[in-house]
C-alpha cells in the first residue's frame, strides 16, 4: 500500500509542468534583449574623449600597418589590375 502511494506522488509531482503565461514570458525575454543591446551600446559608445582618441590612433595605425605589408600583385598575371 506504501509502495502504491509512493510511485502515485511521485508520478502526480513528476507529471505536472509549471504553467508559463505567455505574455509575461515574452515580455521579460523582450526586456533582457533590451538590457543586453543597451549594455552592448554603453561599452561601444560610452567612451571618454581620450579612449575614442586612442582607438582612433590604433585603428589608424593598423591600417597603415596592414597597406604596407600588401604586397604589389604580378603585372604580367591575367585577372589582376
Amino acid at each position: 500500500m506504501d509502495e502504491i502511494l509512493l510511485l502515485s506522488s511521485f508520478w502526480k509531482s513528476a507529471a505536472m509542468a509549471e504553467i508559463v503565461n505567455l505574455r509575461q514570458a515574452r515580455k521579460r525575454k523582450a526586456r533582457a534583449d533590451k538590457a543586453r543591446d543597451a549594455a552592448e551600446n554603453r561599452a561601444l559608445h560610452g567612451r571618454t574623449l581620450s579612449e575614442r582618441a586612442r582607438r582612433k590612433q590604433e585603428a589608424e595605425r593598423a591600417a597603415r600597418t596592414l597597406d604596407g605589408a600588401r604586397l604589389d600583385p604580378d603585372p604580367g598575371e591575367p585577372g589582376r589590375d
